[in-house]
């Protein structure tokens, strides 16, 4: 392999320091600094990319993702494009029409703020004449017809189950929507994808991310779950065949059903992916509530308008002793909490355990205050997902009029967070939310719609989203590539140092030349891994 000298632009390395240029030798940064002295010693007949005024930047880590099951949503009935019941149809018939030999429909990417209430309803289905399983957009509910819940025997009669909750009709049949655990009433009768499915689920879903400049990422939940199956085979068999080319860690799915026992088997599923350069399975995921759009998220006080404090789904003494025990073995943990008794409870069970394991907690929706300081004080990484702290109807008419003036400004405290001392690490959640880094980032800087997005026609998209916990867009992009590579325990991945392995990414122009508001229209040039091109645009 050449050496390769990218020039012709700016480098970022950190905070508010610049290079003007970077040479790759075997596919590690060999120098970076001004272009004359950089160019000196490169070999001679070396290859060169011109940044044409762009930025060049580590590839991007994504810290929470979903890529194996956004992979299955995109080749399935996705409705992640478009917004709106008529929309939703259409596309739901057409997928229908145009596979009449499937014995279910079923794919997601419904958006709550769609139907009044948040809620859609099985006759709206009912025009599909095949069962119909259909998950919503966060991933916490799913959207079914008569004849999936006649298939499944779910009728109103049948029980809520502890860790989730069948949406009635004022007679109590079943309306067609299934929160939380619930899902996996009629999930789980939904054809099973082969192992050639996730494959191709996982190639595609690489593709994609390699065009967003993503060159690692932790995939949030590596077990069964939502009617998903298993995707540790999927991921041990790609990395081992060269397959899998960027760099990955599974969180393993914690049971939420069972205790420690569970511990050994993570610990061979762990040891199932050892001596594998692209996974490894270092990391145990635990979803500690649901959300707040349907009362699932755990909080202090209760909803306004609906009472009810949302489900705690390990119990906070249980949770400890197990998060302890996770810890001895060396596993860290990443934590999903979305309200603030959640985030409590997480930041509770941490209470002694290794910094060293790079422990961390996602979402983080509501931090009460006075929890915020416990983040670096217990070494606790905030890993953020920046598009959701907008203003859009899922937050102004599903969320905002049941947290109540104090809790809603609660929301979102990127820069109160770093004013404590966390670490931060960033994410997606794709497919919750879309895979790109750029616009995450533009919402953590602006706390508004990036332009291009499906809700950006939304009255008050740009309305800034409580302005004040805004980040700059070096800490965004931070958080993006090194805070993520620490997490992933990637320690030669995420900064443009002489030794680092080049990941990296051309930006095709410079956002921090330009306004903030127009960071989103920024696009991803070329991704490179190891110094070798693996996404041109």
């Amino acid at each position: 392999m050449s050496d390769l000298l990218f020039r012709g632009g700016r480098v970022f390395l950190a905070a508010d320091a610049f290079a003007e240029a970077v040479l790759v030798r075997d596919g590690r940064i060999a120098a970076v600094g001004t272009e004359s002295d950089v160019a000196q010693l490169a070999a001679p007949g070396h290859d060169t990319v011109d940044l044409d005024g762009g930025l060049l930047t580590p590839g991007f880590t994504d810290a929470h993702m979903h890529p194996v099951q956004a992979g299955l949503e995109r080749a399935r009935c996705d409705l992640s494009g478009v917004y709106g019941l008529p929309a939703y149809l259409e596309r739901i018939t057409a997928y229908a029409g145009s596979h009449p030999d499937h014995g279910w429909i079923d794919g997601g990417g419904w958006d709550m703020s769609a139907f009044p209430g948040g809620l859609p309803h099985r006759t709206q289905l009912d025009v599909i004449d095949r069962p119909v399983y259909l998950i919503q957009r966060d991933h916490h509910a799913a959207w079914v017809n008569t004849r999936a819940l006649e298939v499944a025997g779910v009728t109103r009669d049948t029980p809520d189950p502890a860790d989730g909750r069948i949406e009635r009709d004022a007679d109590g049949t079943p309306s067609g929507v299934l929160h939380e655990g619930a899902m996996d009433l009629v999930g789980l009768l939904t054809p099973r994808p082969t192992a050639s499915d996730l494959h191709d689920a996982l190639m595609d879903a690489q593709r994609h991310l390699f065009s967003l400049g993503v060159t690692g990422w932790q995939d949030a939940i590596v077990g069964s779950y939502a009617g998903y199956d298993d995707q540790l085979p999927t991921y041990v068999s790609a990395a081992a065949s060269g397959a899998l080319r960027a760099r990955v860690v599974g969180a393993l799915w914690w049971d939420r059903a069972r205790g420690a026992e569970q511990i050994p088997e993570l610990l061979e599923r762990r040891r199932s992916a050892e001596g594998l350069e692209r996974f490894r399975a270092g990391s145990v995921k635990i979803m500690q509530d649901g959300i707040t759009e349907n009362f699932t998220a755990a909080v202090i006080e209760p909803y306004c308008r609906c009472g009810g404090t949302g489900l705690s789904y390990v119990d906070p003494v249980l949770l400890k002793e197990c998060v302890a025990e996770l810890d001895r073995h060396g596993f860290q943990v990443h934590f999903h909490a979305i309200g603030e008794r959640a985030v409590r409870e997480a930041l509770d069970s941490f209470e002694g355990t290794d910094p060293a394991n790079r422990h961390h907690i996602a979402h983080l929706q509501i931090v009460e205050p006075s929890d915020l300081p416990r983040f670096a004080a217990l070494g606790v990484t905030a890993n953020l997902q920046p598009l959701w702290a907008t203003h859009h109807a899922q937050m102004d008419e599903l969320t905002l009029p049941f947290l109540g003036e104090e809790r809603s400004s609660w929301q979102y405290p990127f820069a109160d967070l770093q004013r404590n001392g966390t670490l931060f690490c960033a994410g997606s959640d794709w497919p919750v939310s879309e895979a790109d880094p750029i616009q995450g980032m533009h919402v953590a800087v602006n706390r508004t719609e990036p332009g291009g997005s499906i809700h950006a026609g939304y009255p008050t998209a740009q309305t800034p989203f409580l302005p004040g916990q805004s980040l700059t867009l070096a800490t965004a992009l931070t958080a993006y590539t090194a805070g993520s590579a620490r997490i992933n325990h990637d320690d030669d991945a995420g900064t443009i140092v002489p030794g680092n392995r080049a990941d990296l990414v051309v930006l095709d122009r410079d956002p921090f030349t330009e306004p903030a508001a127009d960071i989103w229209r920024t696009k991803v040039a070329m991704t490179f891994l190891d110094g070798e091109e693996v996404y041109r645009r």
